[in-house]
């Protein structure tokens, strides 16, 4: 694939900010910090950052409640200082990414307050409020993700308004043309001053049925699930007006040199694609969960990634991501021998791979005490373990006092084995976590197969997972084992004169492979 743009050819590095490094001494992650840390990306060779949230805000969600969308946060620091590491990262060869929260602001965000002032506000429309059912209730049985209704009484003017999150945080209505010019001179603005493109929080989400109607009852729920779960949003999310709000915000995009947006879409693989756009393009990269989500075994694996490489329409461009900021982390879920093997597949699949901090030391999810659990997620609907706390825990950088993130006690407590499982043990370790992704990342650069190629399944057994890549004469094979038990594996003929690249294990015989191995003929 020639002439393929950097998000096309390159890795995005998410950092959860308040987690990554502390420069100032308070216990929380700060832009200052990560700025310090720049170098650290060159070395391990990915090409962008992107930054969970860092506007103001009040916190009640950690940012993903929005108090001012052209501003930054005190506690991360201060405009001045993110064109500092915006330019920093473009000096080094980086891009920059956002997070974008457009379905909803904070209640404390001006256009709110004035929604809220009466109902002739002439922002009122700029949020979604709804008349009482007719007993006195919530308009409709919509649940927020956090569990409880998704409408909130307002007293004053005697209406409810419509939160999908939690009650501080209520939906944008971009049914509103006045919003919807608003919210996309936010893009602009962020543009302007540089920025290389966005993350676009649950887009999904972003348009609701106009008539509001009930949503049906699932009828799979348990309460292990999570409250929300008891209805199925079918009238609350992937409405089909939302594909004209990401064309909107692509043409902005497009507007600008190479910038990229990727949207957050937990849906299926048929209705994720729409999402490339709909006879007008949407946006470049709805994210694929399917990793995440999908059991760890090799058929099934095999039939998801030849399923979607098929599902893509002409020009969609796939991605892959093993790990965010809501999900558990790649090391708990697999343990440490099979999460190598998890990174060799995130990194040599066809499409942009996203790395979650973290991953590549193999830190795992943190128990976080009762006393110290902060996520509102799991405040709301405790002991069923859908907190995301765990996996939000303060990089672990050296073994020096609170691992060489900050001076204090950080704002989540450290892995426990923060002492072994740091970057400085890591790196001058040559079967480390940190030296497989280096690698692994160093590969994808200096062969053009593997960041760009085609993506060729090649049929195998057991627990085995393989597949070529290939771009012009330049042939790879990968093949994985999912297992923990030996497996034999048949060469193809014209792979039976390649060398052993990069493994996991040993990568004495390629014909076997050992537990927990995979290896990269080229």
């Amino acid at each position: 694939m020639s002439g393929a743009l950097w998000w096309q050819s390159g890795v995005i590095y998410q950092i959860y900010p308040r987690s990554f490094q502390d420069s100032n001494g308070d216990g929380v992650g700060d832009l200052a910090g990560i700025e310090a840390r720049l170098d650290y990306f060159v070395d391990l060779g990915v090409d962008a950052i992107w930054l969970s949230p860092i506007f103001l805000s009040p916190q009640a969600d950690f940012g993903y409640d929005v108090a001012d969308y052209c501003g930054i946060d005190p506690q991360f620091g201060t405009l001045a200082e993110f064109d500092s590491l915006l330019a920093a990262c473009h000096a080094k060869g980086l891009k920059l990414l956002l997070d974008l929260v457009p379905n909803h602001s904070s209640e404390a965000h001006p256009w709110f307050v004035e929604s809220r002032a009466s109902r002739e506000s002439p922002k009122r429309d700029w949020y979604i409020w709804r008349d009482a059912a007719p007993d006195g209730g919530p308009p409709n049985n919509w649940i927020s993700d956090f569990g409880g209704s998704a409408w909130e009484y307002d007293e004053a003017t005697g209406q409810y308004y419509y939160h999908a999150f939690l009650k501080e945080q209520p939906d944008l209505n971009w049914r509103n043309p006045e919003l919807r010019r608003a919210m996309l001179d936010v893009l602009r603005f962020w543009f302007d001053r540089g920025v290389d493109g966005f993350r676009i929080d649950v887009l999904w989400h972003m348009i609701k049925h106009q008539d509001f109607p009930d949503n049906p009852a699932n009828p799979a729920y348990t309460p292990a699930m999570g409250e929300m779960h008891r209805v199925l949003q079918l009238h609350s999310t992937d409405q089909p007006e939302v594909h004209g709000i990401a064309a909107d915000m692509r043409r902005v995009a497009d507007a600008y040199s190479e910038r990229v947006l990727v949207g957050e879409i937990y849906l299926p693989v048929d209705r994720l694609m729409h999402y490339y756009g709909r006879g007008e393009a949407g946006v470049h990269l709805p994210f694929n969960f399917q990793l995440i989500e999908a059991p760890w075994e090799a058929r099934s694996l095999a039939r998801l990634i030849a399923e979607y490489e098929a599902a893509l329409p002409p020009g969609g461009w796939p991605n892959w991501v093993l790990g965010n900021h809501d999900r558990p982390r790649a090391a708990t879920r697999f343990g440490e021998a099979q999460a190598r093997v998890a990174a060799m597949l995130l990194l040599t699949l066809r499409g942009t791979p996203t790395i979650y901090y973290g991953d590549e030391i193999g830190m795992a999810d943190v128990a976080i005490p009762p006393d110290q659990v902060q996520d509102p997620r799991e405040l709301r609907e405790p002991g069923i373990g859908l907190g995301r706390d765990p996996v939000r825990t303060p990089m672990a950088w050296d073994a020096s006092a609170h691992a060489g993130f900050s001076s204090a006690a950080p704002w989540l407590p450290l892995h426990h084995d923060w002492r072994a499982c740091n970057v400085a043990a890591q790196r001058g370790d040559p079967r480390s976590m940190w030296r497989l992704y280096h690698d692994l990342l160093a590969l994808r650069r200096a062969r053009p197969a593997l960041s760009v190629g085609d993506w060729l399944p090649i049929e195998c057994a057991g627990s085995l997972l393989a597949y070529e890549r290939r771009a012009g004469d330049e042939r790879l094979l990968v093949v994985l084992n999912l297992g923990d038990a030996a497996e034999s594996f048949a060469i193809p003929e014209w792979a039976e004169g390649l060398s052993v690249l990069l493994t996991t294990g040993t990568g004495d015989d390629p014909a076997v492979l050992g537990p927990n191995e995979g290896y990269i003929l080229g």
